[in-house]
């Protein structure tokens, strides 16, 4: 399968003097056709500023990126032909109706509503009820739909998808991403950042970001079982004392807070879970619970996180 999308030792810098923030540095990736692509990372971590620099809207200080074999600089005409991009913040106008909306957009690529339905129906349908409503005044979840509609009404190559369900209910999370699932069989290429791993566990590859450098690229099953740390679930009566207490035990690589449990990280066989209870018991903690678990992916990405931020690897 041939690459759609190829980022070359691309580098950001904002701001001016002593202030300079370094938003990339050094990043690269090749996404391939057809792909489902996911950009992980905290705020500040660069996902936006990459988004922009491939989408042609910023230059990059230096390195390069191509979509679909176009210089992102010297070809940036014809590469916004060929994308389609959701911005992280919703950005249609919001004093027109949805049907206007998609005219609007749709006039700007040289289309129709008509001639791109077919593109775009198994979406639209949602709306189409709701086609005479201001833009302004539909759901979060009806402005996700409306601002993909109006991403694909050219029938794009290239998929940008900035956090596109951020901030919205589970229910349209879930249906966006199977709308995504859609233009997986039309063979377009889609890369979306998301903060949710559930979402992450979708896509065929991840790209961890963490201070404008790449920290782990592979499928989240890969990442998964490349974990190199046995998982103790942990849970007591007085979860916020605990959790420093098992980061200060012999054997903890680390340990994070996750839903009811701590996450407890060790090497394989260096820490036993019915010597750890009695320790715990023996400091005074009570209802304590500890269960081997699988690593989850969320496990994985804390991890690479933490060596991004100690040696920018």
């Amino acid at each position: 399968m041939d690459n759609s999308v190829i980022v070359s030792d691309i580098g950001k810098c904002f701001g001016h003097g002593n202030h300079k923030v370094r938003a990339l540095d050094g990043v690269s990736l090749q996404v391939k056709r057809g792909e489902l692509f996911g950009l992980i990372g905290p705020d500040g971590a660069g996902k936006t500023t990459l988004f922009r620099i491939v989408a042609s809207l910023m230059l990059p200080d230096c390195g390069h990126a191509e979509v679909e074999g176009f210089d992102t600089v010297a070809q940036y005409r014809e590469i916004r032909k060929i994308i389609g991009y959701m911005p992280g913040r919703f950005s249609l106008y919001q004093d027109l109706s949805v049907e206007e909306n998609l005219k609007f957009f749709a006039t700007l690529f040289g289309s129709d509503i008509k001639k791109s339905y077919p593109g775009i129906q198994p979406i639209y349908r949602y709306l189409e009820p709701f086609k005479k409503r201001k833009a302004g005044k539909l759901s979060g979840g009806m402005k996700q739909k409306l601002a993909l509609c109006c991403a694909l009404i050219h029938d794009p190559k290239v998929l940008l998808l900035d956090e596109p369900t951020t901030g919205v209910d589970p229910v349209s999370r879930k249906e966006f991403w199977e709308m995504l699932g859609l233009l997986q069989d039309k063979g377009i290429t889609v890369i979306a950042s998301t903060p949710y791993m559930n979402e992450a566990m979708r896509c065929h590859r991840v790209c961890l970001l963490q201070n404008g450098k790449v920290v782990g690229c592979d499928s989240p099953e890969n990442i998964r079982r490349a974990f190199p740390f046995k998982v103790l679930s942990v849970k007591s009566a007085e979860m916020f004392r605990l959790l420093e207490e098992l980061r200060r035990y012999p054997g903890c690589h680390a340990c994070y807070p996750f839903g009811a449990y701590h996450h407890f990280y060790c090497k394989q066989g260096s820490v036993q879970a019915d010597t750890l209870q009695q320790f715990l018991e023996n400091q005074g903690y009570t209802d304590i619970k500890i269960k081997e678990s699988e690593p989850t992916i969320e496990d994985c990405f804390m991890d690479l996180m933490s060596q991004g931020g100690k040696d920018g690897n």
